[in-house]
């Protein structure tokens, strides 16, 4: 019984040291667009309506190469898409994706479409990884457009 409670205080050490990591790397990404110039039309592609813009210069070429192929591998792995008032959350199993795997893609997401606003859970006892995007409303739409919804 000490074991689990351990191992379970140890879960939710490891899911906070990621939370704070994540809102860093995020943060920090935010205060470098606000000081930097505003983005001109060039740099922004609208896609499906104005508020949601793809900021198209926020990554370099290597990045969006990388994250394309691990958005490809999160849409692919992918056990379920479950539908909410706010937006999508996305399904995986921890033995295909990883934690820091959706870390690391919320990361440079949050680089290109800022208006997201993203959620990881670990749930049920560490046998259901989460990621639910969500934000203002129309970003349902966004989503749907932009992320292959399929049969999952």
């Amino acid at each position: 019984m000490k074991t689990e409670k351990k191992l379970a205080g140890s879960r939710n050490a490891i899911a906070a040291g990621v939370s704070l990591s994540l809102l860093e790397m995020i943060g920090n990404g935010a205060s470098a667009k606000a000081q930097g110039p505003a983005a001109s039309n060039t740099e922004k592609q609208t896609v499906s309506q104005k508020k949601f813009y793809c900021n198209i210069k926020a990554l370099s070429s290597a990045e969006r190469a990388s994250h394309k192929q691990l958005t490809d591998k999160l849409m692919a792995l992918r056990k379920d898409t479950v539908e909410s008032e706010k937006g999508y959350e996305f399904q995986y199993s921890p033995k295909d994706v990883s934690l820091v795997q959706l870390a690391e893609w919320v990361a440079a997401e949050g680089k290109c479409c800022p208006f997201f606003d993203f959620h990881i859970d670990l749930e049920r006892e560490g046998s259901l990884l989460c990621l639910r995007l969500t934000g203002a409303e129309g970003v349902k739409a966004f989503i749907r457009a932009e992320f292959p919804m399929g049969t999952k």
